[in-house]
């Protein structure tokens, strides 16, 4: 309709039913209009996951096997030209073997066809060679002889028809008794004498290069350091040593305990003790000791067996060195090595120089070491001594003899189970 003033054109009106129809058409109109909209988008949604999905998904596996099998070749062709490098190295290494075994086969016909045989004198040579390493070896242990003052004490030779009598034997002016007399001396005392023994021992077996058939460890595994273990080393039947592998402590504890027999070598044995009995536990001992083939488990270690160890690798020293030391002597382990460092053999057999020793323990080393373990087990009666004594060591110190501990009848700790 038009304006009456200005006469410009006005907005149309319309009246309520129209305007109500109108936006039920346009209603409809929507709806329509949504429904394939939503239809449109069903059918977009379904081609994608049924069909486009799958086949990118075949196509990225595709992509993926295809670049393996790229690199797969590339390291293929890698190992093979590798390989073939290392043909051609082998083949050159083969050629130049080939090569020096002909050029040695010629020069060994050629030495054999010009060289004469070795003359006579150098025997002579090795010979007197063998003396000057024997002296050498001689003066070592002589000097190693008077660094631990291994002297005998106390005893006197036979005057006017009276038969002498034997002294004690010490080291490092500490006494070190004979089996039978080790409870009439504290542990203490025990394992320092005995820490100077196996010293002593491993220095003098080190300087004429002679293996001994026991091996010493120490639980810290340097020597000196902690305490000592013995067993046996790989070797043959002969001496019956060879089963005794496992280790057995060479030291003594505070603790009472008294063996009632030899132990075993595989067999575990139950030590008894006064006044109460006590199994061996080797838990603590397998935790502590280290170094050279260390005891995994030593139940039936014991301190005689141990002991018997020690004699049998003094007397297998003094085999080695042309020295007899009988059963019944065997027991006197500074006495039988002041022997050996007296030998006026000493030093010309070794298992390391010319002439050399077979492996311990040959056949002619007739001491059985089950025979040795009996006779250090039976506990032969000591030698009587004074309570009290004085004596005189290398320096002139008087030094007075440590007391006796325990009367005969009282036995304490020949044995040690725990670390």
């Amino acid at each position: 309709m038009d304006c009456k003033i200005c006469e410009l054109k006005q907005r149309q009106f319309y009246c309520e039913n129209c305007l109500k129809t109108h936006l039920h058409d346009l209603r409809q109109q929507t709806q329509h209009y949504a429904l394939d909209r939503d239809e449109h988008v069903a059918k977009a949604n379904k081609a994608l996951v049924e069909t486009m999905i799958p086949a990118r998904v075949s196509r990225a596996n595709l992509t993926a096997a295809q670049r393996q099998v790229e690199e797969l070749q590339i390291g293929l062709a890698k190992l093979r030209k590798e390989n073939e490098r290392k043909r051609d190295r082998l083949r050159s290494l083969r050629e130049t073997l080939a090569s020096r075994r002909r050029t040695m086969s010629a020069a060994k016909l050629q030495i054999s066809s010009v060289v004469p045989a070795p003359p006579a004198r150098e025997a002579e040579d090795i010979t007197s060679l063998s003396a000057a390493i024997a002296r050498a070896r001689s003066g070592l242990v002589q000097e190693l002889v008077e660094v631990f003052n291994v002297v005998e004490v106390g005893g006197r030779p036979p005057i006017g028809g009276k038969a002498g009598t034997k002294g004690e034997w010490t080291i490092g002016d500490l006494i070190l008794p004979v089996p039978g007399d080790i409870r009439r001396y504290p542990p203490d005392h025990i394992n320092a004498v005995l820490t100077h023994t196996i010293h002593f021992l491993s220095l003098l077996t080190f300087y004429l290069g002679v293996r001994l058939p026991f091996e010493v460890v120490w639980t810290e595994g340097k020597l000196g350091v902690g305490q000592p273990w013995i067993g046996a080393i790989r070797g043959g039947e002969t001496g019956g040593w060879a089963r005794w592998y496992t280790k057995h402590p060479l030291h003594l504890s505070s603790a009472p305990i008294t063996p009632s027999s030899p132990s075993s070598p595989t067999t575990p044995r139950r030590t008894h003790s006064s006044p109460t009995p006590r199994i061996a536990d080797s838990t603590t001992l397998a935790a502590s000791v280290v170094g050279a083939d260390p005891p995994a488990s030593a139940p039936e270690s014991s301190f005689t067996t141990a002991l018997s160890m020690l004699l049998y690798n003094v007397s297998y020293l003094a085999h080695t060195q042309s020295v007899d030391v009988p059963l019944s002597q065997a027991g006197d382990v500074l006495s039988n090595l002041w022997m050996v460092c007296c030998s006026a053999e000493l030093g010309r057999k070794s298992h390391e120089t010319h002439p050399t020793l077979p492996p311990p323990t040959p056949a002619s080393f007739s001491l059985d070491f089950a025979q040795l373990l009996q006779a250090t087990t039976a506990n032969p009666a000591s030698r009587p001594r004074a309570k009290r004594l004085t004596h005189h060591t290398s320096s002139g110190v008087a030094r007075d003899r440590i007391e006796e501990s325990a009367r005969e009848d009282e036995d304490w700790d020949l044995v040690d189970d725990d670390v």
